[in-house]
Order: C-alpha cells, then sequence, then structure tokens
C-alpha cells in the first residue's frame, strides 16, 4: 500500500472516534492529547454503564475490554515498559508528513487499530446472529428450543473436528503399516528388530539422504536437513516416528508430523547466528538462573526438575532446551554418576520439596537399571510425594514402554504414600496411533495416570484442531494437563500463534467440549519465573501495539500477591500475519474474526 493511502486508511480509522480524531489532528502538546484521551475514554465507559440497555450486553463487554486496553496501552507506564508510544507514534504520522517509508503503519497495525476503535464504539461485528429464540420462551418449548440450538452447536463443530484424521483411523493404520514395511525392507529387518526400542536408537535418522530413500522431501526441507546436519544443529528422527509421516509428501494430513522434526531452514540459519553472536543466549526460559545445582532447576516452592539426561530418541525443533542438547548420541547428554549423587542429595537435604519432575531431554532413553537406581533413591526420601516422569517415547518411540520398563516404574507407585504419573506430549491427533495408545494402556493397567502437555503451534492452531486431539487423547487414556502457548524464540517463529488464537480456542472450542476432556490448563511459561496462567485476565496486561502490528504484554509473576518479583514483557506474533497465513493455506478468515477481541 503506498505511503499516502496508509496515511489516508489512518485517519479513515480515527474517524471512527470523532472526538479522538479532533484530539490527535489537534496542535496540543503530547501530554495535554494523553489527558484529553484518557477523559474521553473513560466518559465513554461511564456513559455506557449509565445508559447499558442502548448496546446488547455482550458488545458491552466488548467495548468495556477495548477501552481498558486503549487506556491501558496510552499510560506512560506502558510507554515506558515497552519502549514504544502508540501515541507519539501516530501524532508524529499525523503531524509529520516527511516521515520515512519505515516508519509508515503496517497493514497489520492498521487492522489491530480498526477492531481496537470498533470495539469502544460497540460495533466490533463479531455477533452476526440473532439473539436465540428460546430466550423468547420458558418451560418445556424453551427447552426443546433450547436442545436444538445446542445440537446445531454440536454439528459446528463435529463438521471441524472430523476435518483431522486421526492415527487410529482405518487409513492411516494402513499407511503406517506400507510405510513400516518399507522401512523394514530398507533396513533389511523383521517384527523382531522393529519391536526392539534399542534397534530404533542405533537406528536414528539424522541425515538427508536416509530420510529421503524413505519418504519424500521437498527441496527446502533436504536443504534444512542438510545444512542442520553439516552445523551440528540437533536433528534426529526415530524409525517409528518417519513410519506416520506421508511417503508422497502430498502435504496434507502430515504436516504437523513434519514441522515437529524437520527444521524450516530459517531455523537452522537463526540457530547458527545466535552461536556466533556472543551476547546472544539460546537459554529462553534462563534456567542458568533457577539451577542451584547441576541437574537440578528450580522455579517453584514445592516442586523440582530434575534433568539425569539431555538428549532424546528424537529433537522437536521448538525443544525448549534446544541450547542444551548438542546432538542425539552425545557422548555428553547423561549426567555423570558423581553430578547426579549431588543432585539426588540435594533433593534429599531439601525437606521443602514434595515432588519432582525426572524430565531432560527424555530420560526414558536411559536403561530399566538407571531409571531403577533414580526412582529407588527418590522413593527413599521421605518428603518426596509425587514423582512425575517427563517422557515423549510413547509417541516417537512407544516400543520403549515394555513390560519390563512399566514394571520398574510402577513398583514406586504407592496409593496413599507416593504417586508416580507419566506426562507425556502428543502434538496432533495424527501422533495418537494404536501403538502409542498401547503404550499409554500399560500404565494405566497399573493405575499410573497419564497426562499430556501440548504446545499450541501454528501446525494444531486450526478451528477445532486441538479440540480434536483432546477427545482423541482421553479416548486412549491420557488426560490433558497443559497447553503451552509456544516459547517465544526468535529461532522458532513460524511455530508462534497470537495469544488471542489461544484464548479463542479455549472459549469458542474447547468450551463446547464436556468438562472431562478440556482439563488442561492454557498457560504462558515467564522465563526465569514459571507459568503465568493465561486464563486469568488479570495475570497480563497488553501495554502496546507495535507499527508491525504486534502487541506487547506485560506478564505478571506467580508470585505477585506472595513476592516483589518483576513483571515480564513479551512481544506477540501479528495476528494480521497469522491470519494471512491460515488463508494461504486454506482456512476461511471469517471463522477467526472475534480473535481480534481477546486480550
Amino acid at each position: 500500500m503506498p505511503k499516502h493511502e496508509r496515511l489516508t486508511k489512518l485517519r479513515h480509522l480515527l474517524a471512527i472516534d470523532e472526538k479522538i480524531s479532533e484530539i490527535l489532528s489537534s496542535t496540543a502538546t503530547l501530554d495535554e492529547k494523553r489527558r484529553r484521551l484518557r477523559r474521553h475514554l473513560s466518559d465513554m465507559l461511564v456513559n455506557i454503564v449509565d445508559e447499558s440497555q442502548q448496546m446488547p450486553p455482550l458488545e458491552w463487554v466488548v467495548c468495556r475490554d477495548a477501552t481498558w486496553v486503549m487506556r491501558n496501552i496510552l499510560s506512560q507506564r506502558s510507554e515506558e515498559l515497552a519502549g514504544f508510544s502508540l501515541l507519539e507514534y501516530i501524532d508524529d504520522l499525523l503531524h509529520s508528513p516527511s516521515a520515512g517509508d519505515q516508519s509508515l503503519p503496517s497493514s497489520a497495525f492498521l487492522a489491530e487499530l480498526e477492531h481496537l476503535l470498533k470495539g469502544l464504539h460497540g460495533i466490533s461485528g463479531i455477533y452476526k446472529e440473532k439473539a436465540p429464540a428460546f430466550l423468547s420462551h420458558s418451560g418445556r418449548k424453551a427447552a426443546r428450543m433450547r436442545s436444538a440450538d445446542l445440537s446445531r452447536m454440536a454439528r459446528h463443530s463435529a463438521r471441524y473436528m472430523n476435518r483431522y484424521p486421526s492415527g487410529l483411523d482405518d487409513q492411516l493404520i494402513r499407511h503406517q503399516s506400507n510405510s513400516k514395511q518399507a522401512i523394514q525392507a530398507h533396513f533389511g529387518i523383521t517384527d523382531l528388530e522393529w519391536n526392539d526400542w534399542k534397534w530404533h536408537t542405533r537406528h536414528i535418522i539424522r541425515d538427508a539422504d536416509t530420510m529421503g530413500k524413505l519418504v519424500a522431501l521437498s527441496a527446502g526441507e533436504e536443504q534444512a536437513i542438510a545444512k542442520a546436519k553439516s552445523n551440528r544443529v540437533p536433528f534426529g528422527i526415530t524409525p517409528y516416528y518417519l513410519s506416520l509421516m506421508d511417503r508422497e509428501n502430498t502435504r496434507t494430513w502430515d504436516r504437523a508430523i513434519r514441522a515437529q522434526v524437520i527444521p524450516p531452514l530459517e531455523y537452522v540459519d537463526n540457530i547458527i547466528l545466535g552461536r556466533k553472536d556472543p551476547g546472544c543466549s539460546m537459554d529462553f526460559m534462563v534456567e542458568h538462573d533457577t539451577s542451584p545445582i547441576e541437574g537440578i532447576t528450580r522455579r517453584y516452592p514445592n516442586i523440582v526438575i530434575l534433568k539425569p539426561i539431555l538428549t532424546c530418541p528424537q529433537i522437536c525443533v521448538y525443544c525448549q532446551r534446544n541450547w542444551q542438547i548438542e546432538d542425539v548420541y552425545s557422548a555428553n547428554a547423561a549426567l555423570g554418576k558423581t553430578q547426579l549423587d549431588q543432585a539426588l542429595q540435594w533433593i534429599e537435604d531439601t525437606p521443602e520439596i514434595n515432588e519432582v519432575l525426572i524430565t531432560g531431554g527424555d530420560p526414558l532413553l536411559l536403561g530399566d537399571e538407571k531409571i531403577e537406581e533414580i526412582l529407588s533413591r527418590l522413593a527413599q526420601i521421605d518428603h518426596i510425594l509425587r514423582i512425575r516422569i517427563g517422557t515423549r517415547t510413547p509417541v516417537t518411540l512407544p516400543q520403549r514402554i515394555t513390560e519390563s520398563l512399566v514394571r520398574t516404574i510402577t513398583r514406586f507407585h504407592e496409593p496413599g504414600r507416593r504417586e508416580v504419573v507419566i506426562v507425556t506430549h502428543f502434538e496432533h491427533t495424527t501422533e495418537i496411533t494404536p501403538d502409542s495408545m498401547a503404550a499409554v494402556q500399560k500404565f494405566r493397567q497399573f493405575g499410573i495416570g497419564v497426562y499430556n502437555q501440548l504446545v499450541f503451534t501454528y501446525y494444531n492452531s486450526k478451528r477445532f484442531e486441538t479440540a480434536a486431539i483432546r477427545q482423541k487423547l482421553r479416548l486412549i487414556g491420557v488426560t490433558p494437563y497443559y497447553t503451552f502457548n509456544t516459547k517465544g524464540k526468535e529461532e522458532t517463529d513460524s511455530y508462534r500463534v497470537p495469544i488471542a488464537r489461544l484464548l479463542q480456542e479455549q472459549q469458542e472450542e474447547a468450551r463446547l467440549l464436556p468438562g472431562m476432556v478440556r482439563t488442561d490448563e492454557i498457560v504462558f511459561n515467564v522465563p526465569r519465573l514459571g507459568k503465568n496462567y493465561l486464563r486469568a485476565a488479570q495475570n497480563r496486561d497488553i501495554i502496546a501495539i507495535l507499527p508491525d502490528g504486534r502487541r506487547v504484554y506485560e506478564f505478571h509473576p506467580w508470585e505477585k500477591k506472595l513476592a516483589l518479583v518483576d513483571t515480564y514483557i513479551y512481544t506477540d506474533v501479528s495476528i494480521y500475519d497469522y491470519l494471512k497465513r491460515l488463508r494461504k493455506d486454506g482456512e476461511q478468515a471469517r471463522d477467526y474474526d472475534t480473535i481480534w477481541y481477546y486480550y
């Protein structure tokens, strides 16, 4: 869009509110404009409250929220925290026509401003349907009309959820069986080797040539894998997980699976650049500042993370600890005996700890004897009430869940004394297979709970896509536990989704599922501090909208009422750019219209 058209568009949008347009167009000082704008917004809210019957209640809620957001963005404190002044930026655009192209508002910025101003005036347009007819009736007639309306909503959600194939569908079961046979033929093995988890770990696919012989790769995928290997960027896929991929690479049902493990080229390039920059830290969660001893991370009073190994049989591209993983077969991955003993002793000497999360890396990559040794040591500590084992092997290497391993783990589960639980990581319905279901059920048969931590990425963020995952997980015995916003690391920008989409998913899609299915909590992991619960709006504030359309948030720490801890400033990805990407992938943008009004 040419410069003059963008400025014309900006003036047109500001005219949605004549008073705001008048204030911003005046020659008053910035401070005076700020005071007048805030007074105007306050008066608007008071008038709306006093004349609430003139606006539908839910449109009033949108108006109230938009007013609150605008007031917050215009505060000097928000400007200082964000390092950006929306007021000053718009003032410069209106009064400095010679401003360079770099300062021009993007289409994403204009879209954010438009929806915010429409929200202020109760003209968001998101309520396209009339009020349900049953509200005008009572008794049995109202109940029947309400039931018909609920059935319509259920059919609507089912149409979306049925778009996403499951690894339990007959068609994908046949496909996986054919892929498995092709991989077995390539390696010259029988089912005996295929069912041996150690065979899989010895034959992890780590290069484009081998992978290309088993599944079709695009030129971009081949280039990214080759560049990752030559620059020692961790990459590895188990033969089992490879069997879940579409061998023809039609870029349809297996996109989420490929995205899990095949790094985008820009990811590889950013990792390489980051390593060359002495001022760049890949430790996004700042674990160095929360590790009192090697192998331990502690962010909360009663729980501690124990990391006995820092590699996995399969590397996820957006891994939180990609900065610690050298290679799938790294000789330094396992914590040394002395260090492990010291970490376990530290837990024993810290009686305030009553729960241990054993993770890594993937601790089930260790042998049964080493796992038993760790669990036995923890079980001897009186103050340990719960042991969590964080592992993705039920998804990437279900062969690892042997009868021997299950017996080793479950014998430390003592109801009334100590709980042992499994926390795994399914990302898509296509990962839910008969093999992964069998792995889960082996634990469930011994009373061990299995929970899922899902990372909300672009590749599972379409309408009702995550709802479909939750529904299928419950059917195989997995309880949805957490849904994480993708870490805000620059190298994984292509995986990130606006926070507003995760909020929208919870309110408009997950909310339609039964309570036993939507048990997960949506969270944002704050570096150094820990989880911020997104469901609670009082735990965050929008403090800016940048010229490129990205929102800036201030996240409050979980200790906000307990200790004077700093807040965390986070720049989100653009809603406009996210919707543009969805449209490119065939989605209907109108299905996501309400996203702008989730803050």
